[in-house]
């Protein structure tokens, strides 16, 4: 495989730095600025829905408590998840899945790294990946659970597939052959603890994201080491360094 002339800017829970993250605000923020993708969270509601929120629990992140897993999708969607941000983001609303496809319609340009939280049993799975008709050709769905992508792989053998992973062994290029992934998506330790990986893989055909870069030394690396995306809170800084690497006119 022949790595992108330069790493693709993927903004991490939208453009986080500048809106709350996973929210509507911060994905529109995002296409905006000019990211080729945004990544986002998806957790399991009590009643089965997709809900778009980084963590277990809705302390961090809204005016509410508890877990998601004991909230239905219509408690959810009454939380404020913008306040904690900022005021001017008050009454900022958690997303479903289809508020942000919305925002893939309304922007063309913009693709999709969907990662799945978790174990997710089989009809939520099935119930979200039906809703991806007509926009499968510009998501990703990732996650860290072998088991979620083994599941996304059976349920729907034709969308993208990446893994996520925290550490590195060779036993991982055996994981991303039997799941059929075209990612894998390490932490950017990795990248300093195994200097070879992107070569690695793309031997194997498989493309590498790396989270979550938000120093321009760190960027700097990764894009020397031949990355594929930056995943980043600062999308539209890192598009403005890309932008200034970039050779200009000649006299």
């Amino acid at each position: 495989m022949t790595a992108a002339a330069h790493p693709r800017v993927i903004a991490h829970r939208g453009n986080s730095a500048v809106a709350p993250e996973n929210t509507v605000p911060a994905f529109v923020s995002a296409a905006l600025a000019g990211a080729d993708m945004i990544e986002i969270d998806v957790q399991v509601a009590g009643d089965g829905a997709g809900v778009v929120i980084h963590d277990d629990t809705v302390e961090r992140t809204t005016d509410g408590s508890g877990l998601v897993a004991d909230l239905d999708v219509d408690e959810v969607a009454h939380l404020d998840a913008g306040s904690w941000f900022e005021p001017a983001y008050a009454g900022t609303g958690v997303p479903l899945l289809g508020d942000v496809l919305d925002v893939l319609r309304r922007h063309p340009a913009l693709e999709l790294l969907l990662e799945l939280k978790g174990t997710w049993p089989t009809e939520p799975a099935r119930d979200l990946l039906g809703t991806l008709d007509g926009l499968t050709d510009r998501v990703v769905v990732q996650s860290a659970s072998v088991e979620t992508m083994a599941l996304v792989r059976d349920l729907a053998p034709d969308v993208r597939r990446g893994l996520l992973i925290g550490r590195y062994d060779p036993g991982v290029l055996d994981v991303c052959e039997e799941l059929g992934v075209m990612a894998c998506n390490p932490h950017g330790r990795l990248l300093l603890e195994h200097p070879d990986l992107v070569e690695t893989l793309h031997r194997r055909d498989i493309q590498l994201m790396v989270w979550t870069l938000n120093e321009a030394e760190h960027w700097a690396a990764a894009a020397a080491a031949g990355v594929d995306g930056i995943i980043t809170d600062r999308p539209d800084r890192l598009l403005g360094w890309l932008d200034a690497r970039q050779p200009g006119p000649s006299a």
